[in-house]
């Protein structure tokens, strides 16, 4: 399968990034020897939530590369039509750009980097949550 993620507008990139990202996340967690459902639901949510995402964006902005930050900029910037109502709105846009640079990275194969990004993201997540 190729995907052109050039092609991809920001919302797009973001939903692959999204189901990327939570099952790395999923693994993570599983490998961490958490099997209780509750629980893995529970600490799952501090990594795949918006609230999680723009802690790691606010953490790990300055890391980005210009190309990465030119495709954070089209997720967060992306003319999304629906936001939940109990987000705030910069976190969601936050989390779109994160989820869509995660697909980025994804889709055009940059295995190393985006193994980076992702330890940053969980390293970020547990300092926050000591």
């Amino acid at each position: 399968m190729s995907i052109k993620a050039d092609l991809l507008n920001g919302a797009n990139l973001a939903f692959i990034g999204d189901a990327y990202y939570e099952l790395y996340i999923r693994e993570y967690l599983l490998g961490k020897g958490i099997t209780n459902q509750n629980a893995l639901h529970k600490e799952a949510v501090k990594y795949v939530s918006a609230s999680g995402h723009n802690k790691i964006i606010e953490k790990i902005l300055d890391v980005f590369t210009p190309e990465e930050l030119v495709v954070y900029k089209r997720g967060r910037n992306h003319n999304y039509l629906a936001v939940r109502k109990n987000l705030k709105m910069s976190e969601y846009l936050n989390s779109s750009g994160f989820e869509a640079l995660i697909g980025y990275l994804y889709l055009t194969e940059q295995k190393a980097r985006l193994e980076e990004i992702m330890k940053l993201a969980i390293r970020t997540i547990e300092d926050n949550n000591e």
